[in-house]
C-alpha cells in the first residue's frame, strides 16, 4: 500500500491543533491559580473539551480517517467557543489571551481543512 504524504495544509492543521491542545491544557491549570471564574467548572470544562478535540483531531488526520471532516468541524466549533470564553476572561491576562488567539487560529485552520476536504 503505497504512502500518502499529508498535504501542507493538512500538516499545518494538524501541528496547529497539537499546539491548541497544548496550550488549553497549561492554560487550563493557569485558570486554575487564578481563581473565581477562571476555575468554574464551565470554563474548566470548555478548556479541556478544547485540549481533547483538539488531540483527536491533529490524530484523526494524522491517519488520514474517513471522519476527519467530522472531528475537524466539531474542532472548529469547540476552538471558537473557548477562544471567545477565554476573551471574556482575559481581561489583560497574557496566558489567555495568548489561548484565545492560538484557539482562534486552529478554529480557522479546521475550517479550511473541512472546506478542502468537501
Amino acid at each position: 500500500m503505497p504512502y500518502d504524504k499529508p498535504s501542507t495544509d493538512m500538516l499545518t492543521c494538524m501541528n496547529d491543533c497539537v499546539e491548541c491542545a497544548s496550550i488549553c491544557a497549561r492554560c487550563a491549570h493557569h485558570c486554575l491559580t487564578m481563581g473565581g471564574e477562571h476555575a468554574s467548572p464551565a470554563h474548566q470544562g470548555l478548556m479541556n473539551d478544547c485540549a481533547d478535540i483538539c488531540t483527536l483531531a491533529a490524530s484523526v488526520m494524522a491517519r488520514a480517517s474517513a471522519y476527519s471532516s467530522d472531528v475537524c468541524t466539531v474542532c472548529a466549533e469547540v476552538c471558537s467557543d473557548c477562544a471567545e470564553d477565554c476573551e471574556q476572561l482575559a481581561q489583560g491576562d497574557q496566558m489567555m489571551s495568548e489561548c484565545a488567539s492560538t484557539c482562534r487560529a486552529c478554529a480557522e485552520s479546521c475550517q479550511r481543512m473541512v472546506s478542502t476536504q468537501v
